[in-house]
């Protein structure tokens, strides 16, 4: 009974799960000989309509939301748990499905995107902890994709770390995540926010200064802190503010205004020194027109479950070259 490697590709709805699966599936088949292979992919999302890509299996084959909705009257949210549930109850139909791929074969599960499955209700962990008694506990990884466009917004861009972090810990799996759609925003606009030398926090810090009331509009539009490095401490805010003051009329109700914005933000503030404290969250970003980009987001998946290394042993051994052929061993 073979044992393939599993993609759980998952995230929020219009993160562009089902093109970054047809991104994989193209992108392995036009691959050089001597890395060229071949990934399978599967449709696990019940409400599901159109695919571009080539499908190994559907569980729309086995129950559908919109048959569900007619049939029990249920909303678009209660028809699909209904379905992952029904699925639960039927796990012989995937476990069927996934025996029989064989032993070093690549199959990516294309999954829903309500968030609630991972996070709220323990309907895919309770999956997850199925298929690791299948025998796959070593051979899956989850992929969380977060749309670029959230890197336009600092405080979103921190809901959707929060996200990730939450999917992380229900399923317990190798996690990468990915940040995808990256083609509709410059190159500029992408590592200005991955490769911002001070994380989470200082991102936060920045996007406070553009919001405070008391910036004067020349600093606050082009993003330049009069705070400083230190525009967390409280006391260094308000000698800014005295210096500010002598720029701009503020208002007293305008300051207090000010402060208790600050007051709110507090809990964002510990949150965001969670993220940089323990390294918890980060991005590969994925651009789809770009094979680079393309092949770099798959090699980060594929070392996660170190998927190929048995090719390359069973290569050298067996001296056929095949899994050089597949995957590409005999490189460096």
């Amino acid at each position: 009974m073979g044992r393939c490697y599993i993609q759980i590709v998952m995230g929020p709805a219009g993160s562009g799960k089902s093109t970054y699966c047809q991104a994989m599936q193209y992108h392995a088949s036009t691959l050089g000989a001597s890395r060229k292979r071949t990934i399978h992919v599967a449709n696990l999302d019940p409400a599901a309509e159109d695919f571009g890509y080539q499908l190994a299996f559907d569980i729309r084959d086995l129950i559908s939301v919109e048959e569900v909705m007619e049939e029990l009257n249920l909303g678009p949210n209660g028809g699909l748990i209904y379905c992952m549930e029904f699925l639960l109850n039927n796990l012989d139909w995937l476990q069927d499905h996934l025996d029989s791929f064989g032993d070093d074969e690549y199959l990516i599960l294309d999954c829903p995107g309500q968030l609630e499955l991972y996070t709220h209700i323990p309907l895919m962990r309770n999956l997850i902890d199925r298929m690791k008694m299948w025998g796959y506990n070593h051979t899956m990884a989850a992929v969380f994709l977060l749309d670029a466009t959230f890197v336009a917004d600092t405080s979103k861009f921190l809901s959707g770390s929060l996200l990730s972090l939450s999917a992380m810990i229900a399923l317990e799996l190798p996690h990468t995540n990915i940040l995808t759609k990256c083609d509709l925003l410059t190159e500029a606009e992408v590592e200005e926010v991955l490769d911002y030398g001070g994380g989470a926090t200082q991102l936060w810090d920045r996007e406070q200064d553009r919001n405070s009331i008391l910036m004067p509009n020349h600093l606050s539009t082009t993003g330049n802190s009069p705070f400083g490095n230190d525009d967390r401490n409280i006391i260094d805010r308000d000698n800014v503010e005295q210096e500010i003051t002598e720029e701009v009329e503020i208002t007293d109700a305008q300051r207090n205004m000010e402060r208790r914005r600050r007051h709110r933000q507090r809990l964002t503030d510990s949150i965001s020194q969670l993220l940089d404290d323990y390294s918890m969250i980060c991005f590969v970003p994925l651009n789809i027109k770009d094979e680079d980009s393309v092949d770099n987001v798959l090699a980060c998946v594929d070392a996660s479950i170190q998927y190929g290394e048995n090719l390359e042993v069973r290569a050298y051994g067996d001296g056929d070259g095949e899994g050089n052929d597949e995957y590409g061993g005999g490189e460096e």
